[in-house]
Parts: C-alpha cells; sequence; structure tokens
C-alpha cells in the first residue's frame, strides 16, 4: 500500500474546528462518543432476529416459510452488520474496548467472513486513502469494472452501466467464495496486496466452514426440503444482501462528483485529509432517522469518515455542526436525495466506460 502525505488547506482548519465543536457537543449534553440506550438496544434488537430467523428457520414445516424466514435471517444479519459491526470494528458500539472486539468478531465472522482482514484494511486503508488507487483497498482492479483513469478502458466497458447490476447480486458470493480465499495466495481484484497472519488463515477456513455448515449443511440434514431447496434459499439470500449492500456503499464513492484523486511522484496530495474526505463522499437521507436507525449511518458517510470515533446513533444530533462548518470553510458537503445519488452512481459508470479520462461534475445544490 502507498502511504501518502496530505498538504495543509481549508480542510485543516474545518476539521479542527470541527471535532472542537464535537466534543464540546459531547460535553454540554453529558453524553459519550460511543453508543448509548438506543445502541444498546439495537445491539439486542438485532442479535436477537437473527438467532429467532435462525430458529424459525431451521424447524420450517413448509417450503414458504423456509424461504420466508432464511431471507428474513439474512436481511437480519446484513442489518446486524451495518449497524453493530461497523461501529464496533472503530471501537464505539460500546465504551468497553473489549466487547467492541467481541461484538465486531462474533457478528462478521459468523457471516464467514474475515473479521480481522475487513477491520484492519477498512480502519487503515479506506479510511486513510479513500478512492486512491494503489492506497484505498476499496478500489477495485476488476477487469470487468472501469472504475478511474489508469485503468484500461476496453470496448465492453461501454456497456458496464447495464450489467452492473447483475454482477452486483455476485458481490457477497464472491466475498465469501473468492475475495477472502484468493487473499491467501495473494491474488486479488483489489489494489493493493493483503498478508494474513497465519492464525487468521486458520480462523478464516474454520468461519466459512461453520458457515456452510449452519447455512447449507444443517438445513439440509434437518428438514425435509432437500438440497435444491436449500441451495436456491443460500443463493436467493446472498442475491438480496449483494443488491442491499451494493446499493448502500456504492453511491457514496463511486458517482460522477466525486474525485480519484492521484498523488504527485513523492505520493503527496495536493489536499489535507479533511478535504480528501469530503471531495470522495456523497451523502443521500441524512436527516432520516429511517435511514440512520436502519442503515446505521452509512447514508451519512462522509461525516462518518471525519468522525470514525462518533457512534451513529449521535448523528443526526451532529449533523448541523458538520453542515455548519462546511458551509463557513468553503468546504463542498454533497448530500442529496438517494435516488439522486444511485442516478449519479449510474452516469458515473457510463462515463468510465465512454471517456478515456473522467472529471468529476461540480456538485451544486
Amino acid at each position: 500500500m502507498n502511504k501518502l502525505k496530505f498538504t495543509r488547506d481549508e480542510g485543516s482548519d474545518f476539521y479542527k474546528e470541527l471535532t472542537e465543536r464535537v466534543e464540546q457537543y459531547f460535553k454540554d449534553k453529558g453524553m459519550r462518543k460511543t453508543g448509548n440506550k438506543t445502541m444498546f438496544f439495537k445491539i439486542f434488537l438485532y442479535f436477537s432476529l437473527d438467532i429467532l430467523f435462525y430458529v424459525l428457520m431451521i424447524t420450517s414445516t413448509t417450503t414458504f416459510a423456509f424461504y420466508t424466514f432464511y431471507l428474513l435471517m439474512g436481511l437480519s444479519v446484513l442489518l446486524t452488520a451495518f449497524n453493530i459491526s461497523h461501529d464496533a470494528a472503530h471501537g464505539v458500539a460500546v465504551k468497553s474496548k473489549f466487547w467492541n472486539k467481541v461484538l465486531f468478531s462474533l457478528s462478521f465472522n459468523l457471516q464467514g467472513n474475515n473479521a480481522y482482514v475487513w477491520g484492519k484494511n477498512h480502519n487503515e486503508s479506506h479510511h486513510l486513502y479513500t478512492n486512491i488507487e494503489g492506497s484505498d483497498i476499496d478500489v477495485l482492479n476488476n477487469p470487468l469494472f472501469r472504475m478511474t483513469d489508469s485503468q484500461e478502458l476496453k470496448w465492453f466497458h461501454r456497456y458496464q452501466f447495464i450489467y452492473a447490476p447483475f454482477l452486483y447480486l455476485l458481490y457477497s458470493i464472491n466475498w465469501f467464495f473468492f475475495r477472502e480465499t484468493l487473499m491467501l495466495f495473494n491474488y486479488s481484484s483489489r489494489t493493493i496486496k493483503i498478508v494474513i497472519p497465519r492464525n487468521e488463515v486458520i480462523k478464516l477456513v474454520l468461519y466459512k466452514l461453520l458457515y456452510i455448515g449452519y447455512m447449507i449443511l444443517l438445513p439440509v440434514y434437518l428438514l425435509p426440503f432437500g438440497w435444491s431447496t436449500v441451495l436456491l434459499a443460500f443463493l436467493l439470500n446472498h442475491f438480496i444482501i449483494s443488491i442491499l449492500f451494493v446499493g448502500v456503499l456504492g453511491v457514496s464513492h463511486l458517482s460522477d462528483y466525486v474525485a480519484h484523486p492521484v498523488p504527485d511522484k513523492d505520493n503527496k496530495l495536493d489536499m489535507s485529509w479533511p478535504k480528501l474526505q469530503m471531495c470522495t463522499s456523497v451523502d443521500y437521507n441524512t436527516e432520516s432517522v429511517f435511514f440512520n436507525w436502519t442503515l446505521g449511518g452509512f447514508n451519512a458517510h462522509a461525516l462518518h469518515h471525519l468522525l470514525p470515533n462518533v457512534c451513529h446513533v449521535h448523528y443526526l444530533g451532529i449533523l448541523p455542526i458538520f453542515r455548519e462548518l462546511a458551509q463557513k470553510h468553503g468546504l463542498t458537503y454533497m448530500e442529496m436525495p438517494y435516488h439522486q445519488s444511485l442516478a449519479s452512481h449510474f452516469r458515473f459508470l457510463r462515463e468510465m466506460g465512454r471517456q478515456q479520462t473522467f472529471k468529476p461534475i461540480p456538485f451544486e445544490r
């Protein structure tokens, strides 16, 4: 991973005042920046729903009930990841460092994915160097998609905005079966090579086997529906999870409004880290209680990137401060309704498939 240097600019002053104002906000309210009673309720709720739907699925007596509870369980697990796993990865779901680690590891590993690999690279790569190829692990180098100017433009990229939704259906299947597995052999569709410690390799394999065991083998063994019914439920579950996951997160950093900055030959960017976060993130429906509750604050992505030490249950309270200071320091805060961010995402895919170089369009309210 290329480590980069930043340049002081208006974003530096913005971030300094933002952190001071947010600290004062919590001091005045007499609150911690970690999870509160609302977060504790969400932890209890989502884990309870995960267990409830699994028990109902594994004791189903009809095919309709089996599919219903299987897919509801998948949705519940995804919401657990949005609301619990992510904040726990940043150490802010609860006050205790130990219990954050337990919550993150439990909720992430039981999905069949490796908590260490995702957590380390999410915090040390994506959050530091958002949208910068060679530094941000989430910048893909997948030949089927063209996401940056440096990637070769091929004839079929012209149609990527059309075939993208179909490939998006395979996102979580690819993550579970191939993405981390290929990392073991030092191969990945990511632009950064990953080294996985030996003990994490063992965990990665064991949790994937455990996941296959309770999601496929156990239902086949206990229920009378047969392999084909269970495998179809498994696939449908991953299709739904994938399209929701990409729909929530893909629009934040892949948009015709956002930048993909390129450092100079000395690995220095011509902007500060806070400004990088502002120009590479799109937020949507930031004042929506429903979106904040269900998506765990992922819809306020710029806010999260700048304040990862704040639990998402506080976002609605500090959003006015964030918006006010961005305007004061002359930084563009890109927020819009979800349908506009989705349209922007597909415009980005279309233009990246047609133009050799791509320049973000100015954002206007």
